[in-house]
């Protein structure tokens, strides 16, 4: 890929990083609260929390990927915005501050995915390419 990198490109890389960080976020204070705190189920809640951390690796992953402009990095970029719908969903079932919450994420994984369907985007990590025509027989 030459040229400068396309600015929907490094948009839908900062969303991903935002994802991650979000998540690790969530999974340390789940894994803190399941160390210190008193859940009902602290085996659970530790659990949740490493899993969710774990999770944090798939956005950052494609953030790696989609900054080198590698192909595969669409693939898990796609999958954690899909991911990200039925929580958003979930949330803006809830009350209080699930709500506003659901309505970010939402946001964020909708733009996430139209940034990953445009035609720049598919074009900048060579998704789609078709060999030139004129060096056919």
């Amino acid at each position: 890929a030459s040229g400068p990198r396309p600015p929907r490109l490094t948009a839908l890389a900062a969303l991903c990083g935002l994802e991650a960080l979000t998540l690790l976020g969530a999974g340390g204070y789940l894994l803190v609260m399941g160390l210190l705190g008193r859940p009902d189920s602290p085996r659970q809640a530790e659990t949740g929390g490493l899993t969710v951390i774990v999770l944090a690796l798939l956005p950052l992953l494609a953030v790696r990927g989609l900054l080198l402009r590698r192909s595969w990095s669409r693939g898990p970029a796609l999958i954690i915005q899909i991911m990200a719908l039925p929580v958003a969903w979930t949330l803006l079932q809830s009350s209080g501050a699930g709500i506003p919450a659901g309505i970010a994420l939402a946001a964020v994984a909708v733009t996430g995915l139209v940034l990953l369907l445009h035609p720049t985007t598919t074009e900048a990590l060579g998704i789609g390419a078709r060999p030139d025509d004129s060096t056919r027989d």
